[in-house]
């Protein structure tokens, strides 16, 4: 679940991706590829990012929807 806004990517905190893979390099925070769909299972972007724009989500996160410029997708 992302914790912050990515503008450029068109992803709001809260979105949920998938994880496509794990970056881990000695000294650096660990890194990840991360997809991102739309509600019919379309891809929105892949993202890569560090660990601290994520956190797994929980019983108590409720999904929700929100519109995304079909436009640019």
């Amino acid at each position: 679940m992302l914790l912050q806004d990515i503008p450029e990517e068109r992803l709001s905190a809260g979105d949920v991706g998938t994880l496509v893979e794990k970056h881990q390099i000695e000294g650096l925070e660990t890194g990840y590829s991360v997809e991102f769909f739309d509600s019919l299972g379309k891809t929105i972007t892949v993202v890569t990012m560090t660990e601290s724009f994520l956190r797994l989500p929980t019983h108590s996160d409720q999904p929700s929807v929100r519109l995304v410029d079909n436009a640019t997708v």
